[in-house]
């Protein structure tokens, strides 16, 4: 159900592009909004924090939800290609540690190996285990796993 506000603008605070949900601090103040993928309007890898957008507020199931969210009227796409973005987002330290979890080897292997399957469905089982191995290790020395 519609809030009834009208467009809002905001800025996004912070994306999780592996569960598909952040949140949005509207310009005018008040409680951070609900941001799921699926309410967006315009290219997922350009959702980044710091990147102003307009939306719609919507009584989520918890609370304020972001619907059509779009860029601004007149604004242009962020300049930096979607690539260059997600390895700056894996690059940079998270300011909150609500999206962040530990997980052990065993999991974060599987989760690798289903986003690699997703997103490259040609690579070898050799290429999936080799790049597995990198990205365990980086992950470890990053904190995101344990042993």
């Amino acid at each position: 159900m519609c809030l009834g506000v009208g467009v809002v603008t905001g800025r996004v605070v912070r994306f999780d592009a592996t569960r598909g949900y952040g949140f949005i601090a509207p310009a005018q103040g008040g409680e951070d909004v609900f941001l799921h993928v699926n309410d967006l309007q315009i290219p997922e890898p350009y959702i980044r924090p710091g990147l102003v957008v307009e939306f719609e507020i919507e009584d989520g199931d918890r609370g304020p939800k972001a619907s059509f969210v779009r860029l601004p009227e007149g604004a242009t796409p962020p300049t930096t290609p979607p690539a260059a973005a997600a390895i700056g987002a894996v690059r940079r330290a998270p300011t909150d540690d609500s999206l962040c979890d530990v997980l052990s080897a065993e999991e974060y292997t599987q989760e690798i190996t289903e986003v690699l399957l997703t997103a490259a469905p040609t690579l070898t089982g050799a290429q999936i285990l080799q790049i597995r191995a990198g990205l365990l290790r980086f992950g470890k020395d990053h904190g995101w796993t344990e042993d």
